[in-house]
């Protein structure tokens, strides 16, 4: 049975592995994606977040296709290439850097995407089995329900759960399990209209927003 993660590395290894995940998860695909292409600034538009969700409100499938791989593979690299130098329980530590880059990119004051496309790509670099099964698990909750944050929030929270119980690997369960409670934390607004039947569905276009207070009242994934 593998150990759980211990902290016996010297601190400035970790918090170098941590501040290369975050560069990469810092970058903000959505919002470069969308202004290469004319569209001006995703934070004007629907909820005002700059995820894939989001930018699949624009009516452009191919940038929110973009987005998502953007935001999945920055945590995927984020791990593998960590993982190659110093292991894997490092890498662990940059896939976290790489999904907090996401959510709170300095570039854009802090203000970034909910993040389950680059929970998903630091799945994939950890352990890509169980990347195909919270990606299941996100696909048949969406096609029922068609609600992106419901997926994701399902997903989230399974997904520690069976690398725990059913694939053994208590590192990245430990790790998930931070993650899952990040994720869960900034999807608060969309778990509050899930429970009132407010949440938009996916595919659902929304008009631009004239700020951001507006906006955080149509947060997505």
């Amino acid at each position: 049975m593998p150990d759980p993660i211990s902290w016996e590395f010297a601190w400035p290894y970790y918090l170098a592995a941590l501040a290369f995940g975050y560069l990469l998860g810092s970058i903000p695909f959505g919002l470069i994606v969308t202004r290469l292409a004319g569209l001006g600034d995703i934070r004007q538009i629907g909820s005002g977040n700059i995820g894939t969700t989001n930018v699949l409100r624009t009516g452009r499938k191919s940038l929110a296709a973009a987005t998502l791989v953007g935001d999945a593979l920055k945590g995927t690299l984020a791990v593998l290439i960590v993982r190659h130098f110093y292991g894997q329980e490092m890498a662990l530590i940059a896939g976290l850097g790489a999904f907090l880059g996401h959510l709170f990119p300095v570039w854009l004051k802090f203000r970034g995407g909910k993040g389950f496309a680059t929970f998903l790509g630091v799945l994939l670099g950890a352990y890509w089995p169980m990347f195909l099964l919270t990606a299941g698990i996100w696909l048949a909750v969406a096609v029922t329900f068609r609600y992106s944050s419901l997926s994701a929030l399902t997903a989230s929270l399974l997904t520690p759960v069976l690398l725990y119980l059913v694939f053994d690997r208590i590192q990245m369960a430990e790790m998930f399990v931070l993650i899952s409670l990040l994720l869960w934390a900034k999807h608060h607004e969309n778990i509050g209209r899930l429970l009132r039947g407010q949440e938009s569905k996916i595919g659902s276009k929304s008009k631009p927003v004239p700020d951001a207070a507006a906006a955080s009242d149509n947060g997505d994934t």
